[in-house]
């Protein structure tokens, strides 16, 4: 098995994460997506269960990032962040330190987005189990600090990663 490097980082925390965040919050209502997560040894996952689970996070994971740029990005934009122009042209001899932008901005902005959209979607399936917004407890509160972070901390990044484009690829 291939270890987690600079390559498969990315892929990893933009898309596998959010994914199984997805999946563990709609795992309250399938008892197939509960044995994937189970957690005590007798009831380990096989390594079946695991492989499904890997795949089925990556799938959820990019529905999740489509769901991010439908959503967030949109976001972003009509906020102040729009797309920078850019000069694709200027980018040959650029082509190294563009994908090192992408590495240590956008790779990150997809996850910080990315797990935004996948806890509020694991926050519904909660809620939804639970039959409704009432009462609110510690959970609640959990979620309004975390998606607070998380859809901040991806405009920083995205912010960078526009910044620091427009830097390198401006017309």
């Amino acid at each position: 098995m291939q270890s987690v490097n600079r390559d498969t980082f990315g892929p990893l925390i933009a898309y596998l994460v959010p994914g199984a965040t997805v999946l563990f919050g709609f795992s309250q209502f399938s008892p197939t997506l509960r044995t994937w997560f189970a957690v005590t040894p007798a009831d380990a996952p096989t390594i079946g269960g695991f492989l499904y689970l890997t795949v089925a996070s990556l799938a959820a994971g990019m529905t999740v990032s489509a769901i991010r740029w439908a959503v967030v990005d949109t976001l972003h934009s009509l906020t102040g962040l729009p797309l920078p122009p850019l000069d694709f042209s200027r980018l040959g001899k650029n082509v190294a330190a563009f994908a090192l932008l992408i590495e240590i901005h956008y790779v990150h902005y997809q996850f910080f987005a990315n797990e935004g959209v996948a806890i509020a979607i694991a926050f519904v399936c909660y809620r939804t189990k639970l039959g409704g917004l009432l009462p609110l407890g510690w959970p609640d509160l959990a979620f309004v600090v975390l998606e607070a972070v998380f859809i901040s901390t991806s405009r920083d990044t995205f912010k960078k990663y526009y910044t620091r484009s427009r830097q390198l690829l401006a017309r």
